[in-house]
């Protein structure tokens, strides 16, 4: 164990605490933030991934490559957006709700206005790419010409070879102000008695008491959750999810619209299935890379800001909700997911725009003559719709063509297509304005918990949890008259 970890972890005992934040992503670590300002508050951060240092993966030159197996994308300090272009999205309404989460338009623009306040602390480049202007007005004009929406958004750039130095001055700060953390470590279960949240189980058997817990462990945490919801019977709802592809051209095609908005937000409905499909996470000059799951590989996109590459990427997703006879999104996913690396040996698929419209695979001969050169290597071409469910191919292709009138060349034939892209949002649990949970001292928060699904409503919604927490807190003090 390394001396920052040493220091980080030496005051973890059994003798419990006042709040265990599970997850040390976004949520909890803003959380984490919001509650430390409460000197006397005891708290311990756990999770299951590496400190921030240790999870960049390493090649004989020591160096960050994208090109290397994932390693610890998805969990450990900073959670999975440390690793996913570091692009903040300023507006409350992009990656989840929280004007309906808390019942204020308001009060969602100041926790947005709040995050983005904190990133700035800890080292977030100031500019800022503005949602306005003739070039906005032209792109919305343009979608809308073809029956498509175009989000204003104004953003923030970290990058992901610069996220890693801003989240470590955040760790730094929280352990600075007393906030414990125990990583690489995996919380087994919920210690619930008679309807109140008491602590959490180790996966070593041990028991750690808390007063309260903030459930936020990460998108890589949603089969867990889903498994502590229906043990403690915790009130809860079954959420849309989102499947599709990455889509990788050249940065040239892109660039017009990225150059305006780094991180465009494209919403289309499809005619033949009234379908919602919609761009994100887009990666200017980018890299493609994996996201290893237990059982499947998907993908995700990456850009950085010391490197280049000369195709930009981003994720073209299809909102799937079911009814009956089954509501489980997440398990109907994962099984597509599961299939797609079947197809794929254990890789994701690759296939070429041109083929895919031609109803044939790509091989690696035609991969070689391609005009854009795959910065994802490790890949099996094949063919995306033996992987995929007809009718999200389907959405696929006519969202693209759609996408295409708006920005010319997109669906070239040399277009590549990576599947699967697959984003979990968990089961929502349902919360209070205080972000409580139906068990009584047990809160929640982030993408795990299927209340946001990105970096700054993840953010937004840790720190609507600890005010929840705070609040609470006072009124015990108060009615034991110790304010």
């Amino acid at each position: 164990m390394d001396t920052e970890n040493q220091s980080s972890e030496k005051n973890v005992t059994n003798s419990g605490y006042d709040v265990i934040i599970i997850g040390a992503g976004p949520a909890g670590m803003f959380a984490a933030y919001e509650l430390a300002a409460i000197h006397s508050l005891k708290i311990l951060i756990v999770d299951m991934g590496r400190d921030i240092e240790k999870r960049l993966c390493q090649m004989k030159t020591h160096t960050y490559c994208m090109h290397c197996i994932p390693c610890d994308i998805m969990c450990g300090v900073g959670g999975c957006g440390t690793f996913s272009d570091g692009t903040l999205n300023l507006r409350p309404d992009v990656g989840g709700d929280l004007a309906a989460l808390t019942g204020d338009h308001i009060k969602a623009w100041e926790l947005v206005e709040k995050v983005d306040k904190i990133f700035l602390e800890f080292g977030a480049p100031r500019g800022v790419l503005l949602a306005e202007g003739p070039d906005i007005e032209e792109l919305k004009r343009r979608a809308a010409s073809v029956g498509a929406r175009f989000l204003e958004i104004k953003q923030r750039h970290i990058g992901s070879d610069n996220a890693p130095t801003v989240i470590g001055r955040f760790k730094q700060d929280l352990i600075n102000k007393g906030v414990n953390f125990m990583l690489e470590t995996e919380v087994k279960d919920l210690l619930i008695e008679e309807g109140i949240s008491k602590g959490v189980v180790l996966s070593d058997g041990r028991l750690i008491p808390a007063h309260y817990v903030l459930l936020s462990p990460g998108r890589r945490g949603c089969d867990w959750v889903s498994e502590v919801i229906e043990k403690h019977r915790i009130e809860a709802r079954y959420d849309g999810i989102d499947i599709g592809v990455r889509v990788e051209v050249p940065a040239i095609i892109m660039d017009p619209v990225t150059k305006i908005n780094r991180d465009p937000k494209f919403h289309i409905q499809t005619r033949r299935y009234d379908d919602f499909v919609r761009t994100f996470c887009t990666n200017k000059h980018g890299f493609v890379v994996k996201e290893e799951y237990d059982d499947f590989i998907a993908t995700n996109g990456h850009s950085l800001t010391n490197l280049e590459s000369e195709n930009t990427n981003f994720a073209f997703l299809v909102r799937v909700e079911l009814t009956e006879p089954i509501e489980n999104t997440t398990k109907y996913a994962r099984s597509i997911a599961k299939l797609a690396t079947t197809i794929g040996g254990g890789k994701p698929v690759l296939q070429r725009m041109g083929d895919l419209r031609r109803g044939r695979r790509s091989t690696k001969e035609r991969l070689v003559k391609n005009l854009v050169v795959n910065t994802l290597k490790d890949v099996t071409p094949g063919d995306i719709s033996m992987a995929l469910p007809h009718r999200i191919v389907m959405d696929i292709i006519e969202g693209l063509e759609t996408l295409n009138e708006i920005i010319p060349g997109v669906t070239s034939d040399s277009t590549l297509l990576y599947a699967p892209e697959v984003k979990f949002y968990a089961m929502h649990l349902n919360v209070d304005r205080q972000m409580e949970t139906s068990i009584k001292n047990l809160f929640a928060a982030g993408d795990g918990a299927g209340l946001s699904r990105d970096i700054v409503n993840a953010a937004a919604t840790g720190i609507m949890a600890a005010e929840g927490i705070i609040k609470k807190e006072k009124t015990k003090k108060e009615s034991k008259g110790e304010i």
